[in-house]
């Protein structure tokens, strides 16, 4: 049985917790059907599972990928675009902090940060364009981060990383814009997620200050809905609080 013709569909990397969990799950009460990406099988049947538990039709499938292994990530989400049906938003939230002054980053750090925060998502882009031009018409929602616009030592590559999404999607912009192309980044300030729990982010902030992953989903799925003819290029949100 065919969906609808006005069913959304979603790609969301980084779906198994914080900003990516929580964007899945505020799509999916939305009716927008989702393809969640992460590493792990297992956490991302739980979310699937939870969205199955909230009793609604949108569907959400599982597409256990690791993104940091970039030469396979175009065909990757190729045949997602394939297997789940014509998506009409990507949400490129897949990434990982990293804490180190510059002069003691190694070169493999580096590199690791740049490959999963940046290549990633831009091989994901790569993967969704053939079919979103096709159709003249999709979404490509880029997570970026308010440390693309303000340094904060021992944040350098992340801060680089981000800084270079935010230009990577105002390319993207001016080239697909008339593809029916539309191309948003929300850069957050300090969201309470699992990323300050990583061996590879060393950090002390207050938690309860910080923006919930809820809030940020919010934010994301404001901008998919909007109309066509209109288009959030760039948000930033932040704590009330301001920056920690």
């Amino acid at each position: 049985m065919n969906p609808p013709p006005n069913q959304l569909r979603a790609i969301v990397t980084g779906a198994s917790s914080g900003i990516g969990k929580a964007t899945a799950l505020t799509f999916a009460k939305s009716g927008i059907e989702v393809a969640l990406v992460s590493r792990s099988a297992v956490k991302l049947k739980a979310v699937a599972d939870e969205i199955q538990a909230l009793g609604i039709k949108a569907k959400a499938s599982i597409y256990p990928i690791d993104l940091a292994v970039t030469d396979k990530v175009k065909q990757q989400i190729t045949e997602i675009c394939t297997h789940f049906g014509p998506i009409d938003i990507l949400v490129n939230n897949a990434g990982m902090g990293y804490t180190n002054s510059l002069h003691d980053t190694t070169l493999n750090d580096w590199q690791t940060v740049l490959d999963l925060n940046l290549t990633s998502a831009f091989q994901c882009i790569q993967g969704v364009l053939p079919q979103m031009r096709a159709r003249h018409k999709g979404t490509i929602i880029n997570v970026a981060s308010i440390a693309a616009f303000n340094a904060f030592p021992h944040w350098g590559a992340y801060s680089v990383s981000k800084a270079a999404l935010v230009a990577l999607s105002k390319t993207l912009s001016v080239e697909e814009r008339g593809n029916g192309i539309r191309t948003v980044t929300i850069s957050p300030g300090s969201v309470n997620t699992p990323i300050w729990d990583t061996d590879t982010v060393q950090a002390d902030f207050n938690r309860e200050a910080m923006l919930t992953p809820e809030i940020v989903a919010q934010s994301i799925l404001h901008t998919a809905l909007l109309p066509h003819q209109a288009v959030v290029e760039e948000m930033i949100v932040m704590p009330s609080g301001g920056a920690l």
